[in-house]
């Protein structure tokens, strides 16, 4: 399996994969179990982005370690969007919620915004969450 066919097995955003800047977990035959990137956006915000992990590997700690590692790699302020049902998730690795649209760099404000907008549209729970991580000290 490659990196794209892992991140459209699990429904999260194709768009904007690049292999070079991907962490990848792969088992002991070198088939891919998964995967997460650190994505620059134009207005120079990073976002933590594509972690995702195989069926069968889930729950096994491999989307942590690879948590981890992207974090240890890309010190200072790293952004992402998620679910809002998994904000507690990201809590764990230091994120925290911003909910002003003007503390959000461009590209987080924008997307939150068309996001969540489509959800309302399509009657949908939850909302699109924006998180930062500040680095150390946070």
């Amino acid at each position: 399996m490659y990196i794209t066919a892992l991140i459209r097995a699990v429904k999260i955003n194709p768009l904007g994969l690049d292999w070079r800047r991907f962490v990848v977990a792969i088992d002991t035959g070198g088939a891919l179990i998964g995967c997460g990137q650190v994505k620059p956006h134009r207005d120079g915000s990073r976002e933590l982005a594509s972690i995702a992990v195989t069926k069968e590997w889930r729950g096994r700690g491999m989307a942590r370690a690879m948590i981890n590692q992207l974090i240890a790699d890309n010190p200072g302020p790293l952004w992402l969007t998620c679910a809002s049902r998994l904000t507690p998730l990201y809590t764990r690795f230091g994120f925290r919620e911003v909910t002003a649209a003007e503390s959000m760099p461009p590209y987080f404000h924008h997307a939150s915004r068309l996001f969540n907008l489509y959800l309302r549209l399509l009657r949908k729970k939850g909302y699109l969450a924006v998180m930062v991580r500040q680095g150390i000290g946070n």
